[in-house]
């Protein structure tokens, strides 16, 4: 009893397409990521009328200088000053921390101060000024 072998399909894929795309990709990521530069960000302006109640005020201003409750800090220093603020006041849950930047900082510093403010599991607010 002869029985035929029969022909198997060979079951290949060809890599050469899919790596050529994933070359041209990193390609074009490459020279896109070098175009895009970040320029400096504007704080926001608003029409709300709304005040906030203002517990700790840090103000920070484009040439590095940054105030807490009028008094001046160093950068690495502004978390400690707001811990001791955030600590010495009474009321706790209604703390509020209002950012007062100065158009040109660097928005990085604001979000710095946001995560501080997070960390002390206090609010805060960013500060506009309003529309003319």
């Amino acid at each position: 009893m002869g029985l035929k072998k029969r022909s198997k399909v060979s079951a290949e894929f060809s890599m050469s397409s899919l790596t050529d795309i994933i070359f041209l990709l990193l390609i074009f990521f490459m020279l896109t990521s070098t175009l895009v530069r970040i320029q400096p960000f504007e704080l926001p302006k608003s029409d709300s009328k709304t005040v906030a109640s203002t517990s700790i005020v840090v103000t920070l201003e484009k040439n590095g200088r940054s105030t807490v409750n009028n008094q001046e800090v160093s950068g690495r220093d502004v978390e400690r000053a707001l811990r001791s603020e955030v600590g010495a006041m009474g009321n706790r849950e209604n703390a509020a921390i209002t950012i007062v930047a100065e158009i040109g900082t660097p928005f990085d510093r604001v979000v710095e101060i946001m995560e501080m403010a997070n960390r002390l599991k206090v609010s805060a607010i960013i500060a506009t000024e309003p529309r003319s």
